[in-house]
């Protein structure tokens, strides 16, 4: 057993020295506001269905925008049942700056909200002053008045194919506290954000609820019917994209989500959707992933308090070093720092979700949302 508490021990010591200092939650939209002599059109794309409860909050927000350039937003309701593109309209008021698109239906072999990123994009491609750049943004996204000025200015001073944020989550239930900050930190320990930025690495993502592109790349990567059946067509775009040019990816506290996570199967449902798709659908790879978790989150633990001698002090050593490297991500999101004893209890439940969604998949269920069954659509 102490062989299997020092391996514990050494993968703590990896993950905190040599994974990109993911930990540290350093890669953020902190640099200082810039002017641009020109500011380029850009065209926000929002696919929205069945978003009654936030539509109208995350349009104002674009609608208030300070950007000093050519900015149009274009909704695109996809089937939605709830009045979301009237509610949309309602908010915008006569203002022309607001598009709303009615999907024409979903083709076989697309995913629901690929296929509305494409109508959207072809949209904007057909205005008479095309945009420099597309922003990929989620009906439930509010952004503060300056955040497409400085995603822009980022963007032409860094000459980036895609610049993205992961948007700050709601925090406040008790469900939300306990999965949120470590979805982040997954998410961060998966694809380290200084691995994704630089341009040597093969490492890419993004953030699906924030995501300024250049169409023209996306043109070039083969556009969004290249990753039409992704479910995590975040992560699948920016592969595409960055064989095409760098990329950016960090935190932010200017851009948020407003749908919130009551419940635990709130949660369950979100992370079920695509956990086994990250997996590529693979059994071998989900059981290599859970037994990698296990000996990460849960062996520290369980030998820290039912070891003996030696084993009792690596397997704390190592539970100390994953509550250490919890810390920053819970101090983003204002929490306790004891929050990061919980650390192995949430990987476990997460761990749970998984196989979850490993079943989901196999009973014909994969990748439910909404109303669709979304997991695996292209032929295989």
């Amino acid at each position: 057993m102490t062989a299997v508490a020092a391996i514990a021990l050494a993968v703590w010591l990896y993950l905190l020295l040599a994974r990109g200092g993911f930990w540290r939650c350093s890669e953020r939209d902190d640099w200082p506001a810039t002017e641009l002599a020109t500011w380029p059109a850009v065209t926000a794309v929002v696919p929205a269905r069945n978003e009654a409860d936030c539509i109208g909050e995350s349009i104002a927000s674009l609608l208030a925008q300070e950007y000093r350039g050519q900015w149009t937003i274009m909704l695109v309701d996809d089937d939605s049942s709830d009045g979301t593109g009237d509610i949309a309209r309602r908010a915008a008021g006569s203002d022309p700056r607001l598009h709303v698109l009615t999907s024409r239906g979903l083709p076989a072999g697309w995913t629901g909200k690929l296929w509305a990123l494409k109508q959207g994009l072809d949209a904007a491609a057909a205005l008479p002053q095309p945009p420099r750049y597309v922003l990929l943004t989620d009906a439930d996204i509010v952004h503060s008045p300056d955040s497409v000025s400085r995603l822009v200015a980022h963007a032409e001073h860094n000459a980036l194919v895609l610049t993205s944020l992961m948007v700050k989550l709601a925090c406040e239930s008790f469900a939300e506290r306990l999965a949120v900050p470590a979805f982040i930190f997954f998410f961060q320990m998966l694809y380290p954000f200084s691995w994704v930025n630089r341009r040597q690495s093969a490492v890419a993502a993004a953030a699906g609820g924030c995501m300024l592109v250049r169409p023209d790349v996306v043109r070039q990567a083969g556009g969004i019917e290249a990753v039409r059946g992704a479910l995590i067509d975040d992560c699948a775009l920016a592969k595409a994209l960055k064989a095409h040019g760098p990329i950016w990816l960090g935190l932010t506290e200017r851009v948020r989500s407003i749908r919130r996570y009551h419940t635990l199967g709130d949660i369950r449902r979100m992370v079920v959707r695509s956990a086994y798709a990250q997996l590529r659908y693979s059994p071998v790879v989900l059981a290599a992933t859970l037994a990698a978790m296990g000996l990460t989150y849960l062996v520290p633990p369980v030998m820290a308090i039912f070891g003996s001698d030696i084993d009792r002090v690596i397997a704390a050593g190592a539970w100390g070093l994953m509550v250490l490297a919890f810390q920053p991500t819970l101090r983003f999101y204002r929490l306790s720092p004891l929050w990061g004893l919980a650390l192995p209890a949430i990987a476990l439940q997460y761990m749970l979700f998984t196989l979850d969604s490993a079943h989901r998949y196999v009973r014909g269920r994969g990748g439910s949302w909404k109303g669709r069954m979304q997991a695996n659509v292209l032929e295989r």
